[in-house]
């Protein structure tokens, strides 16, 4: 895997991206690359530095004849998106991601690639250690925990930088200059229950929804992608209505940033309902794939029968539950009026956990307006409050607010065109990215960000285009160049 991945062009982006996967870095649990990224700065002699809440910072002087250029802050986060297919055997806290080629693209076995943002930081390795790339005096942040909260950047501190142009180097279409992006809330919902035992007979089943598609809750959510866990959710509404059903349990979900794929519930249904229950679901598995033929065809709802759950949700409970995730609003909430095609506001319902007397609902809001961003997040905390849940809002950051008139803008707009002939998509983006928090703490600092062709992030889908990766990496170095003094 290492030799074949190492041996694409340019060669020392991809070797640096192999020697970085090989480090585990699950977003909280970033030790391990923090010490890694350190080591590589020390090693080539460059001044490294940890802030105190562990964001790595190397400092690289200019080359010959570049010192009365701009500095350049080159930004990329540490940690990666953890997702695995159900039958893949992988252990992200101890093993390397597993790479190989597959045509014009690289992807991993069974699990996220990291790409998202593993190839903008083997980048900016490859320009610290370079001797030939031309540059002006550079800044390389490398922040922590981007996926699941940002504090990395929303840690780091005024004063420690002195860049005039910020490169972020986390966007995902080659085609694109992002220049703004929403900002997102975690919503946080708890709560226990008295569970009690099934009276009479009945029947046990696992039911599980699995093979959605998943991917990123901003950058995918307007595709129209299956939440795997609303279709469970609607699937044991009508089954709690119609045929008595009982839930043992639900897991549903992983991560707050990646549309969920998979949900499995235990649950008991009376024995004298379990024939048309069992018909009931064989139609809503089929009504449900057509629903989503073209966003998931890959579907599937099954039933397997099993022990019956010792203990239950109590019915009055049950109701309330179901009804309060059925009244969370996921998906596109508002479209942005100016901009067309951009998603303004949105929700992701990340994860359902409903086990052993307690229970815990996630999301992750997203918008380019805060006030709007908080009277979502204050909709979905009403509903999840009626039936009795404790709910908290955590990890708010802001969006970044577009400059397209900035220098910065103009000079690779022009450059673009240049290069490739044609205009370059001059956007932002419903994902969140670090440039908004970093410019709270350092407003003069002009910022853009951009890529190469990244699909599926945030899902085992995950994969980089080889050629799209080159594109990228020249447009990056003739940027270098072309910064003014």
């Amino acid at each position: 895997m290492s030799t074949e991945i190492k041996n694409l062009e340019p060669q020392a982006m991809w070797r640096n991206f192999a020697d970085l996967n090989a480090v585990p870095r699950p977003s909280k649990k970033e030790e391990r690359v923090i010490q890694f990224m350190l080591d590589f700065g020390k090693k080539l002699g460059l001044e490294t530095i940890k802030d105190e809440i562990g964001n790595v910072i190397i400092k690289k002087p200019a080359t010959p004849g570049m010192e009365n250029r701009k500095t350049v802050l080159l930004q990329s986060h540490l940690d990666m998106v953890h997702q695995k297919n159900a039958d893949t055997d992988f252990d992200f806290n101890s093993q390397g991601i597993d790479m190989f080629v597959e045509g014009d693209f690289v992807r991993a076995k069974g699990t996220t690639l990291g790409a998202d943002n593993g190839i903008g930081v083997a980048s900016i390795m490859a320009i610290l250690e370079s001797k030939d790339i031309e540059h002006p005096a550079i800044e390389a942040l490398f922040t922590i925990d981007e996926e699941t909260g940002m504090t990395g950047a929303l840690g780091l501190k005024g004063g420690l930088l002195k860049a005039d142009i910020m490169l972020n180097l986390d966007t995902e279409d080659d085609r694109e200059l992002t220049i703004g992006c929403a900002g997102g809330v975690d919503i946080t919902a708890i709560g226990s229950y008295q569970s009690e035992a099934v009276s009479g007979n009945a029947k046990g089943y696992k039911l599980s929804v699995k093979g959605l598609t998943g991917g990123h809750s901003g950058m995918d959510i307007h595709l129209g992608r299956g939440n795997a866990n609303k279709l469970m959710n609607r699937l044991l509404f009508e089954g709690s209505e119609e045929f008595g059903l009982r839930i043992g349990a639900i897991d549903g979900g992983s991560l707050r940033n990646a549309i969920p794929r998979e949900s499995f519930a235990l649950l008991s249904v009376p024995e004298n309902m379990a024939a048309d229950f069992h018909e009931f679901i064989v139609e809503m598995a089929e009504i449900l794939k057509n629903e989503y033929a073209t966003t998931d065809p890959n579907l599937a709802v099954t039933l397997e029968e099993t022990e019956a759950p010792a203990q239950v949700l109590p019915l009055d409970f049950q109701s309330k539950l179901l009804r309060a995730i059925y009244a969370c609003a996921n998906g596109i909430y508002r479209m942005d009026s100016n901009i067309a095609g951009l998603v303004q506001t949105s929700n992701n319902l990340a994860r359902v956990l409903v086990k052993d007397g307690t229970y815990s609902l996630q999301c992750l809001t997203r918008s380019s307006v805060d006030s709007e961003k908080m009277d979502l997040a204050q909709a979905i905390q009403s509903a999840f409050e009626l039936a009795g849940a404790k709910v908290d809002f955590k990890g708010s950051y802001p969006g970044w607010t577009p400059r397209p008139g900035s220098s910065i803008v103009k000079l690779m707009s022009e450059l673009y065109r240049e290069m490739y002939k044609e205009e370059p998509h001059v956007n932002a983006c419903h994902a969140g990215l670090e440039c908004g928090i970093v410019g709270g703490n350092y407003p003069e600092m002009e910022m853009i960000s951009f890529g190469p062709n990244i699909t599926g992030a945030h899902s085992p889908d995950e994969k980089v285009q080889i050629s799209s990766v080159q594109k990228y990496w020249n447009f990056l170095l003739e940027t270098l160049k072309r910064i003014p003094a």
